[in-house]
């Protein structure tokens, strides 16, 4: 039971995740600001929490340079992600992190020095399965695509990564060192790409500012530390395969949003449902199988 209630808190997680390329779209900035915004304003949202809390902030130099760096894959993950929703639609940039599975099934074994799982592998294909059932007819957004399954990895070996940490440290001392080396991480994304003729950094305007506080507090600072503490309880891989749930939630609620311009062709929405089905049936599975083997 406990389990299933932490199936569904993750579910939940994922929701919010999935909301975080529509705002993305809403707001003006370009997705580098919006990914500086973002982690600036988690990190000094963590930090006062953990000063009103009384957790500490000392975890060891050593530590702490393994969090910032690892906070350096998100940061570059999520300039690919809405980058890749800016390039291409909220769909697209979505759908591509479906393939975070298949990274995983691979990345995890490799860290913890352990055998490929076949049914790891099995369920990971089934998913490249349903990526190519939704490209198979038409192939209009390469670049967002390519982006996307670049996020996708990089999802894969944050989580993988944020496994050597939750037995070690707090959930919000994870979470404000990781948000710090993302924030760090963006600032030589805004002279790297910025153009001549424009400021380096633009600053929000209210309409902007207000979706940014939703996107750092709800769907950063809550949605992370939750999952940091659910990491406990599955695989990178089972956690993993459940986020992929986050293209399905994306795309309904991108439609909702954005109508028309979100619709795709049967085929994708096909591949979606190939996608969740894989996503419904693992633990399913995997729970058979570990109450057998006992």
């Amino acid at each position: 039971m406990q389990i299933g209630r932490s199936y569904f808190k993750l579910h939940f997680i994922v929701i919010l995740w999935g909301f975080t390329a529509i705002i993305g779209l809403l707001i003006k900035l370009s997705f580098i600001e919006l990914v500086f915004y973002r982690t600036l304003i988690a990190t000094g949202a963590l930090a006062i929490i953990m000063l009103y809390t009384g957790e500490s902030f000392k975890i060891g130099n050593k530590e702490a340079m393994k969090l910032i760096l690892t906070g350096s894959t998100i940061a570059i993950h999520w300039l690919l992600f809405f980058g890749a929703a800016r390039y291409s639609n909220a769909s697209v940039s979505l759908i591509g992190l479906s393939t975070t599975t298949l990274w995983t099934a691979f990345i995890e074994p490799t860290v913890y020095k352990r055998k490929i799982s076949f049914l790891e592998v099995v369920f990971a294909l089934v998913v490249i399965l349903g990526l190519y059932v939704i490209y198979k007819d038409e192939f209009e957004y390469g670049l967002g695509l390519a982006m996307s399954i670049g996020a996708a990895i990089l999802a894969a070996i944050f989580v993988v990564l944020n496994h050597k940490f939750v037995r070690r440290h707090h959930h919000a001392t994870i979470v404000f060192y990781e948000m710090l080396g993302a924030w760090l991480t963006t600032i030589p994304f805004l002279w790297l790409l910025s153009k001549p003729d424009e400021p380096i950094l633009s600053l929000p305007d209210w309409s902007d500012f207000g979706l940014l506080l939703i996107l750092a507090l709800v769907c950063t600072v809550y949605a992370n530390a939750e999952a940091t503490k659910l990491l406990k309880k599955f695989s990178a891989f089972a956690s993993n395969l459940v986020i992929t749930m986050e293209p399905v939630y994306g795309i309904l609620l991108a439609l909702l949003f954005f109508g028309e311009s979100e619709r795709m062709n049967l085929s994708f929405y096909l591949g979606t449902l190939i996608i969740t089905g894989a996503v419904i049936i693992y633990p399913l599975l995997l729970k058979k199988i570990t109450r057998e083997n006992r």
